[in-house]
């Protein structure tokens, strides 16, 4: 399936095959999630109703491709997501107007209180599911197989590198013969979990004088596009271009991706099994069932590619309504499943795995 019918699939009618069970109609106004009567008891038809999430962008061909597999075996509720990006989506969830939010980066600073407050009963919990790697993408007629290191990222990304002829971008390239145009560097101009990433790893492994933040630091230049799919389009169209954008939507538009240096300094090409490796390192630096990981963006480990993002699904452990909790959680539990992971590998994502997937099904066990 092409990249734009996955992301036309987004909002589609879908189902959660759950218990039956009795319902109060007792949904608060503004809620993310409106349902309808129950079927009636002994029937597997579960509960009928919508349920709304927004959020990271970076998930949105994976959320569309479990909603059709989902919904080809469980008629019955309407499952809308909007890729409006992670921080839009974040403080949806704040707000009370979505059941979940999907964010390339964990709750920080103020935005635990906030999302505990609007869970009221309970905590808010980051629900590691989808492995998003995160391509550097280039439009370089000629120019296969470039390598870039973490310095040479942080000089072209803060206008410090504005040739591709440069001394740097050849000492990563000693043998490839490297045009004389200018660099086109394109970063999202919204809030997005993937520029938080993105400038998490050149803080931890180059000379990057900004903080990470979800929104780009104005001081660092380029030009802005809003959202993925409009980064891999302006990176397509315009020759001497390079952004960063996830591996699903780097390969649906057959873009160029670059070998990135590891902490060992090995170049490494941008593979879901690559990345994997270094999400397997991660360390959970959440509580009791708040997943949310330390990513060791300067990896040594062989193979492994260090630009890498996960994206978490945020809702309430406990705090939801009765029908939203029994409908995120159903929705969540086949994201979680085996077949449900396995299903991301050909959209360009890297399965989650091991002892993490094992916690990750429990943190959804427990919602309620």
């Amino acid at each position: 399936m092409k990249y734009a019918s996955r992301l036309a699939a987004v909002a589609v009618v879908g189902a959660l095959s759950l218990a039956a069970c009795g319902t109060d109609d007792n949904t608060p106004a503004g809620s993310g999630t409106t349902t309808s009567a129950t079927a009636s008891a002994g029937s597997d038809a579960g509960l009928s109703g919508t349920i709304n999430a927004a959020g990271s962008s970076a998930q949105a061909n994976a959320i569309t491709e479990w909603t059709k597999n989902f919904t080809a075996t469980n008629p019955g509720v309407t499952l809308n997501y909007q890729p409006s990006g992670s921080g839009a989506g974040v403080q949806s969830f704040i707000q009370g107007t979505v059941a979940f939010a999907g964010s390339d980066s964990a709750l920080k600073d103020d935005e635990p209180a906030q999302a505990d407050a609007r869970c009221k009963t309970g905590k808010a919990i980051n629900i590691p599911m989808v492995t998003g790697p995160v391509a550097v993408v280039y439009n370089l007629p000629g120019v296969d197989g470039l390598q870039l290191s973490p310095k040479t990222l942080a000089g072209i990304f803060n206008s410090t590198i504005t040739k591709w002829d440069d001394a740097a971008i050849k000492a990563d390239n000693p043998n490839a013969t490297l045009p004389s145009v200018p660099i086109q560097a394109f970063h999202r101009s919204d809030e997005s979990g993937t520029s938080d990433n993105f400038t998490k790893f050149l803080k931890a492994t180059a000379e990057w004088p900004y903080e990470p933040a979800k929104a780009w630091p104005a001081e660092a230049k380029g030009q802005g596009a809003k959202g993925s799919d409009q980064i891999a389009a302006s990176v397509k169209d315009t020759e001497g271009a390079v952004s960063y954008v996830e591996l699903s939507y780097a390969e649906n538009s057959s873009l160029q991706k670059a070998k990135v240096a590891n902490g060992a300094g090995e170049f490494v090409e941008l593979t879901a099994e690559s990345a994997a490796k270094t999400v397997e390192t991660a360390e959970i630096k959440g509580t009791g069932n708040d997943l949310a990981l330390s990513i060791d963006y300067a990896t040594k480990t062989a193979g492994a590619y260090p630009i890498v993002l996960v994206t978490y699904e945020i809702t309430c452990e406990k705090g939801l309504s009765a029908e939203e909790s029994k409908l995120v959680k159903g929705f969540l539990t086949y994201t979680a499943s085996d077949e449900g992971q396995a299903a991301l590998k050909e959209l360009g994502y890297a399965p989650l795995a091991g002892t993490l997937l094992t916690k990750v099904r429990s943190a959804v066990e427990a919602i309620s």
